[in-house]
């Protein structure tokens, strides 16, 4: 089974050097149900310094496409499904939309995707019976503004939308969704457009903790689980739930049909029930699956395929209802501080305990000598800003403002970021354009900090004003999570 990996691999980085084999894409989900999050700009700010190059929001804000203006961003938009009624009746509102609140900030701001309604499945009929029609009439608007080709069209799932998940090989949909299913899938594949799928391996365990091991929901089982069907091993229940939506797709003969995941992720806190939703296993999960799809690894019925993923989310969101979870699904706090280390390149060591690793001897952090110039401002605006960092030793006059450039400043500001928030290999990431060094930067009278200054204060951020549009995932339904691969029989674990 390795040696057929490998060869597909193989295989597959030959393609992409040719450009045939695209790789996975790793996104952040922004969803705003908060009163006290920062301003978009601040947040964007907080995006870049990170190096996310790819980000889902849940409606059109303006105030939101504005911040996201030429910074090179990708976005995923949407469109609520409080508002599929008038989309679908009328194609002159779906035409004012696009002319009033997209075709404005286009292309300044990169929109590649817009999402039509969200999980459908769980809402009421009259609501999914909408769906195809305002699919239509977006789609129909776009062709007119000459974009059909740049921006796709689409819609998002749970995995409710199957009948059935296990195992992964009779992954069906449900039957009483084909009313408004079977035209969906005709209109993604006439337009070329991805299936939207949210996957939540966190909620299969939680509810069937019986039947799903912790380790398999985490990618870090040391045993495998048989599809009896067609003998594929599964390490992870996300690629089961992924593959559960291959071969249903597969069994409607839509094969050509790309899948997209668009939300996915693990809360860091809960309910006193909720006992894995900490912040260990939050970044053992989201760490794990972005190795996972950066490595282009592929699922187990289609190895070596590029899968894009969106993590869900950037900020905790302390208006959303439900369970305490639903309020910790944050990569960040809203003062912006982590909530837990997280690399997003999915190359890096992160220490799984959730503790800071110090460096073995004296080390500094500086900018890379192949750091672009935009990512450098970036870098520093947010060191100096939202990082906390004291970056008066580098304003004129004063001893590191001499020599007066943009490596020189970063470089002060990015060690002294780094030496109050431990010395660890995260602390100087600065989306990929900071670089640790065992030679001492100082010079003159600029003096570089070293190991044991203080840690970063995280100060109180800007807080918006709570939008009246809709910001974020809705509530997930319980209901739909009872049958998410809970069928999976422990005896079905073999180890390695």
């Amino acid at each position: 089974m390795a040696r057929k990996y490998s060869i597909i691999f193989a295989a597959c980085l030959l393609l992409m050097i040719l450009g045939i084999c695209r790789a996975s894409k790793v996104g952040v989900c922004y969803g705003r149900n908060a009163d006290d999050l920062p301003t978009p700009d601040k947040a964007v700010q907080l995006i870049q310094m990170h190096n996310i190059k790819y980000v889902r929001i849940y409606d059109s804000n303006i105030q939101v496409l504005k911040a996201f203006a030429n910074t090179g961003i990708e976005l995923m938009i949407g469109i609520p499904n409080s508002d599929l009624l008038p989309f679908s009746q009328f194609q002159s509102n779906a035409n004012t939309w696009l002319k009033n609140s997209i075709l404005p900030y286009y292309p300044a701001t990169k929109i590649t995707y817009i999402t039509v309604g969200a999980e459908l499945t769980e809402a009421p009929n009259s609501t999914s019976t909408l769906v195809v029609p305002a699919m239509q009439n977006v789609l129909t608007a776009l062709k007119k503004a000459g974009l059909h080709k740049k921006i796709k069209v689409s819609s998002t799932h749970s995995l409710g939308v199957l009948s059935r998940s296990f195992p992964p090989s009779a992954g069906a949909f449900n039957s009483s969704h084909a009313y408004f299913l079977k035209p969906m899938l005709e209109f993604l594949a006439e337009n070329k457009s991805p299936f939207m799928i949210d996957l939540y391996p966190y909620y299969a365990y939680r509810d069937s903790s019986t039947n799903v091991s912790l380790d398999y929901a985490l990618f870090e089982a040391s045993s495998e689980v048989i599809d009896p069907n067609t003998g594929l091993l599964y390490t992870n229940m996300f690629d089961a739930q992924l593959d559960a939506i291959n071969y249903a797709l597969m069994a409607l003969n839509f094969k050509t049909v790309n899948i997209m995941v668009t939300e996915t992720g693990w809360p860091s806190k809960g309910s006193p029930k909720e006992t894995a939703a900490t912040p260990d296993n939050a970044q053992t999960y989201n760490t794990n699956l972005i190795r996972h799809v950066v490595n282009n690894t592929g699922t187990p019925a289609k190895p070596g395929g590029a899968v894009d993923v969106y993590v869900f989310s950037l900020f905790n969101e302390n208006r959303k209802p439900g369970l305490a979870s639903e309020r910790n699904w944050g990569l960040f706090f809203p003062d912006q501080t982590s909530v837990y280390n997280l690399d997003f390149t999915g190359k890096g060591v992160v220490d799984m305990t959730g503790n800071t690793t110090g460096s073995n001897g004296t080390s500094w952090c500086i900018a890379s000598a192949s750091a672009s110039e935009a990512d450098l401002k970036n870098a520093l605006s947010w060191a100096c800003g939202s990082g906390n960092v004291d970056c008066s030793a580098i304003q004129p006059s004063q001893p590191c403002f001499e020599p007066d450039n943009l490596a020189s400043h970063a470089s002060y500001a990015f060690n002294s970021y780094y030496q109050q928030n431990g010395a660890t290999d995260i602390a100087c990431s600065f989306g990929g354009v900071g670089v640790r060094t065992n030679k001492n930067p100082s010079y003159d009278n600029c003096l570089y900090a070293t190991t044991g200054g203080k840690k970063a204060i995280a100060g109180n951020a800007t807080a918006a004003s709570p939008s009246n549009s809709s910001s974020s995932s809705p509530q997930r339904s319980y209901q739909w999570t009872q049958h998410l691969l809970v069928a999976f029989p422990l005896f079905l674990l073999v180890p390695f």
